[in-house]
């Protein structure tokens, strides 16, 4: 039975500096991973920076990469610098998304694309790149979201953007199943984040905590564990989409 330990592997955390990406990156440090941090912008390096460093405090090696990976060839190459750096790749998490709540009349093909191009080109072409470059017995998870199961309005592009990843994920996971590779999604329910606190109102936040246990939003803290799980002693959990949500939706 293979080893599915975390020390001395390598983890690739795309959208690694901050938030869930963020803690997800510090968390498998914890466990003796060693971590590549993605980033997409300017914006964020300094954050990415801080999770380097403070990774590299739990006697773990790290270093940042930032990219664009809504470009194929982007995708590609920080899986090649992930390789170069520390010879290979164990785990693969895409945490990478873009959130927009705005109504189907209102929404323009600028909009469109970009979501998609986020949500759903970004997720294809990372598990396709997961799948050249990981190990033997790797692990491949992709963040998505609850309200793929959701009956509401106002997030046409960001649900239907990340919907076709639960494909993605299924078709992945026969294709790389005999090289022990698994492949899963997280569907979170909204998430205590400024990720989500920018589309909604107060009254609207409201209402998403009261659909959940303990009448509060997902906590980023209670999804790095199934991560962490998925990675680890739940290798036989493949081709599936688990929400992790409190009861907020299910299906």
């Amino acid at each position: 039975m293979p080893n599915y330990d975390l020390t001395d592997k390598v983890v690739l955390v795309a959208g690694g500096a901050k938030n869930l990406g963020g803690l997800i990156s510090r968390e498998f440090a914890g466990k003796g991973a060693n971590v590549v941090v993605h980033y997409h912008s300017q914006s964020s390096q300094q954050e990415a920076e801080s999770t380097v460093q403070a990774v590299q405090k739990l006697g773990r090696e790290a270093f940042s990469i930032q990219s664009d990976l809504t470009k194929p060839e982007n995708v590609t190459t920080l899986f090649e610098q992930a390789k170069d750096r520390f010879g290979r790749v164990d785990v693969a998490v895409n945490t990478v998304g873009k959130v927009l709540r705005k109504p189907i009349v209102e929404t323009t093909e600028a909009e469109f694309d970009s979501m998609f191009d986020i949500n759903a080109k970004t997720a294809y072409f990372f598990i396709k790149e997961a799948g050249k470059h990981l190990n033997d017995n790797g692990k491949i998870i992709t963040i998505v979201t609850s309200l793929q199961a959701a009956f509401t309005d106002g997030y046409s592009t960001y649900a239907g953007g990340k919907a076709p990843v639960e494909h993605f994920t299924r078709a992945a996971a026969k294709e790389f199943a005999s090289r022990g590779i698994s492949v899963t999604a997280i569907g979170p329910g909204p998430m205590d984040t400024p990720f989500f606190y920018g589309q909604e109102t107060p009254e609207r936040t409201e209402f998403h905590k009261s659909q959940a246990m303990g009448n509060q939003l997902t906590k980023i803290e209670d999804i790095v564990p199934i991560i962490r799980f998925l990675a680890t002693e739940g290798w036989w959990i493949t081709g599936q989409t688990i929400f992790a949500n409190g009861g907020y939706t299910t299906r």
